[in-house]
């Protein structure tokens, strides 16, 4: 069995996983992503989980779940309480990786009407948002999914000016106001500290 740990992520989160796993020179954890667009149809995470952990998991005596709870409305906490090596990244969605808990919560009660977006949300606004949600070729009904929405936040992992600049556009697409942060890898890096396990 490895002494290594598995962790195993959403898709979304790859760039910074490998980001990290390289600036610290780890090599403590090998890495399983899924497709990002499972978050379109959270109900089969959990199920893609399960498939990865069955293929690959008996190798490892640690399994870290790189996801939250995703909208998988427990189904990744019932997998992960149904292994004894497996555990979870906490909070309810990566934003709260990047931003912390407390502060993702305090943001979310002051601005309850806000859209979230990440470095890899920004990159992929157009197939992720516009596409996925018909607003290429349905634009009358970005009031029907947004009109509740009141804020768009960019939690910036990377210093890049292009990247505040697409996401000044997609609040400007959803006309909603902007605002940006920058976390870089936030809690996520602390996460990801996993010791080997003898």
């Amino acid at each position: 069995m490895a002494d290594k740990s598995l962790v195993i992520a959403c898709g979304a989160l790859a760039n910074e996983i490998f980001a990290i796993k390289a600036m610290n020179d780890w090599d403590h954890f090998d890495v399983q992503c899924l497709d990002a667009k499972l978050h379109n149809r959270p109900s089969l995470i959990a199920p893609k989980l399960e498939e990865v952990i069955n293929a690959r998991g008996k190798d490892y005596k640690h399994i870290l779940i790189g996801y939250a709870d995703c909208g998988s409305s427990g189904d990744i906490d019932a997998l992960v309480n149904s292994d004894a090596r497996l555990e979870r990244l906490k909070g309810p969605h990566c934003f709260s990786f990047f931003l912390g808990e407390v502060e993702f919560e305090t943001l979310s009660d002051e601005t309850p009407g806000t859209f979230w977006l990440t470095d890899f949300l920004v990159r992929h606004f157009d197939s992720m948002v516009i596409k996925n949600l018909g607003l290429d070729t349905h634009p009358e009904l970005r009031d029907v999914y947004f009109g509740n929405y009141t804020d768009l936040i960019y939690l910036s992992q990377r210093h890049d000016e292009s990247l505040i600049n697409a996401a000044v556009v997609c609040a400007e697409q959803l006309g909603l106001s902007f605002r940006h942060i920058h976390t870089g890898f936030g809690t996520f890096e602390q996460a990801l500290t996993i010791k080997e396990i003898a």
